[in-house]
């Protein structure tokens, strides 16, 4: 039987820490992002629902695969079981940082 992976993502998003899980990821097709394939949401038969989780299953609704930019990814994890998703406030501070280029191409002289 083969050994089903779940991968914790963690990335920023407009002042905002999301933490998703998901079947596949890869560095995709796309330079400077990382690809995101078949999120893993919570099932809806608990009798407790998590405002938190449903968020992000709302904003997620339909995406069949999502591309993160390098520079917002905090960590991607290999996990054992599955957590909740969630959105929390970026602890720390209120300056967010400006996108800086992946690839700078060097001075031609």
């Amino acid at each position: 039987m083969a050994a089903s992976h779940i991968f914790k993502v963690v990335f920023v998003n407009q002042g905002k820490v999301y933490e998703i899980y998901a079947r596949k990821v890869s560095h995709g097709s796309l330079f400077g992002f990382i690809e995101v394939e078949e999120l893993v949401f919570g099932e809806r038969s608990a009798v407790v629902v998590d405002p938190s989780e449903e968020k992000v299953k709302a904003e997620f609704e339909g995406v069949k695969r999502t591309y993160l930019p390098l520079h917002s990814v905090l960590r991607v994890d290999e996990v054992r079981q599955q957590g909740s998703a969630k959105v929390s406030s970026f602890e720390g501070s209120n300056v967010t940082p400006f996108p800086v280029p992946l690839y700078t191409p060097g001075d031609k002289k």
